[in-house]
């Protein structure tokens, strides 16, 4: 199984840091991707890390990934609770994906308790601030490693 994690991020997370702190916290996104990359180089994972808040992006991104990785970490933000275009593209993938989220979306308000993702992933991450995703790229090393073995 391939060692290539693409780390996915949707909208507003470029904003991370400077957007609501109080619920996300001060890290920028850069922050999140040297801890994701060295996390990665300790396990011996490759990671493709993008974000954007154009939803087509996301998804070319997803079709990447079903060719070459062997896990996908997606923080899809507000396009949890909107999009079935990236629900689609997930059902495609043959790998385990696991869906991050910085805050607790079961406190905060109602329509962002439903998640398009939560039904094609393997696991769920939300509360655990950003090191949610450095929880994800563990379970998907072990994933991997579990599958070659």
């Amino acid at each position: 199984m391939s060692r290539l994690v693409f780390v996915l991020n949707g909208p507003n997370l470029n904003l991370l840091g400077k957007r609501q702190p109080h619920i996300y916290g001060h890290e920028t996104l850069a922050d999140v991707e040297r801890d994701c990359r060295a996390l990665a180089a300790e396990l011996g994972l490759e990671l493709r890390f993008h974000q954007s808040n154009r939803e087509y992006e996301i998804i070319d991104w997803i079709h990447e990934a079903r060719e070459s990785a062997g896990a996908i970490v997606i923080n899809p933000a507000a396009f949890t609770h909107t999009s079935v275009a990236i629900l689609d593209a997930l059902h495609t993938c043959e790998f385990p994906i696991f869906e991050v989220h910085i805050s607790n979306v079961h406190k905060r308000e109602p329509f962002r308790h439903h998640s398009h993702v939560s039904s094609v992933a393997a696991g769920v991450i939300a509360g655990f601030g950003t090191q949610g995703y450095l929880l994800a790229l563990r379970r998907a090393a072990r994933l991997i490693d579990d599958a070659g073995a």
